[in-house]
């Protein structure tokens, strides 16, 4: 369970420690993807900091339309995870805390501004909580109690609520009004390793919503999804994710398109496809690429939007080889 004091600092375990928080929305009359990252290494005093706005297909992380990756930018002395300001120019506060959050972040010369409010729509959903997520009770029986997709998830959970407020790239202005999935997780990160897994979001509404985390096999080209963890969030509601088949059909590691069927705890199904709108490679962290995409969905007469974030680490991709069917056709 989830509790306010996890919105702050946890003690580092490790010297590997990592604690991060991801606000991702966007605008989509403008196909446009925002990610806001901060990923902390408190035992070291320093915080890796990107800002990144995509709105087309791109496959060089300096061709989105703003980048601001920064990895050694330093941890101020009184800082929290409820109200931290750092260098890069962002400031990210908390009034209540795991509910609702103020970003701003006024860039470099480039004349990049975020000014959104984000207020939760449900309570944090802890992906080993088993009252919550049902899955997580599976993956203990078959991984062992300390399961939780590599120690970098010792804590996790993910929430969805509504992101409110402007953007400003380059003198023109853009209004915020989207529902959207944000993160917060902590444990022991090293640099060398992360996993393979598809974390994705559809929102048709602030009535509904659905939330999943897949992994999936990069040396077969990763079309087939296993589910992870998941949840649907309707008319209020929170539903955990029992059982779900997903295929993505990718240029290279970047997913094209999308079809899920899943099944959550009150018994109700769901089938809902997405196409990708945009591609981005975000370096997340060191040895890690998120093939991200912006998504338009469809499930039943409904339509929606939401982030694709696939991660596959430098380690695997080196050992696929360059010949291997899905970097040459990404590249």
């Amino acid at each position: 369970m989830i509790t306010d004091a996890d919105a702050e600092f946890h003690s580092p375990e490790s010297g590997d420690w990592a604690e991060t928080n991801y606000f991702g929305f966007y605008v989509p009359d403008e196909q446009l993807n925002v990610g806001v990252y901060a990923l902390f290494r408190p035992q070291l005093g320093v915080v890796l900091s990107t800002v990144c706005i995509n709105s087309r297909f791109s496959y060089e992380p300096w061709h989105a339309d703003y980048a601001d990756m920064q990895a050694h930018v330093a941890i101020p002395s009184a800082a929290r995870l409820t109200d931290y300001s750092l260098a890069n120019g962002l400031h990210v506060r908390s009034d209540r805390p795991n509910m609702h959050w103020l970003i701003d972040y006024t860039g470099r010369s480039s004349g990049c501004e975020i000014h959104v409010d984000y207020e939760s729509l449900m309570p944090p959903f802890d992906i080993h909580d088993p009252d919550q997520d049902p899955m997580s009770r599976r993956a203990a029986s078959e991984h062992g109690d300390d399961y939780a997709w590599g120690t970098a998830y010792n804590g996790h959970f993910d929430q969805t609520g509504r992101f409110r407020g402007e953007l400003s790239l380059r003198g023109r202005r853009y209004e915020v009004d989207c529902v959207s999935t944000m993160d917060h997780s902590w444990g022991p990160r090293p640099e060398p390793t992360s996993p393979t897994m598809s974390w994705f979001h559809a929102h048709f509404g602030p009535d509904f919503s659905i939330h999943t985390i897949f992994s999936f096999d990069a040396a077969s080209g990763g079309s087939e999804l296993e589910l992870g963890h998941g949840y649907v969030l309707r008319d209020g509601e929170v539903h955990g994710v029992e059982q779900a088949k997903a295929t993505t059909v990718r240029r290279g590691f970047y997913p094209a398109g999308i079809t899920v069927e899943l099944r959550d705890t009150s018994g109700q199904n769901y089938s809902y496809d997405g196409t990708a709108l945009t591609s981005y490679p975000w370096l997340s962290w060191p040895n890690v690429c998120g093939h991200n995409a912006l998504m338009h969905w469809r499930c039943g007469d409904r339509e929606g939007y939401g982030e694709v974030m696939d991660f596959v680490g430098f380690e695997e991709l080196d050992s696929l080889g360059p010949s291997h069917p899905a970097l040459v056709e990404a590249s």
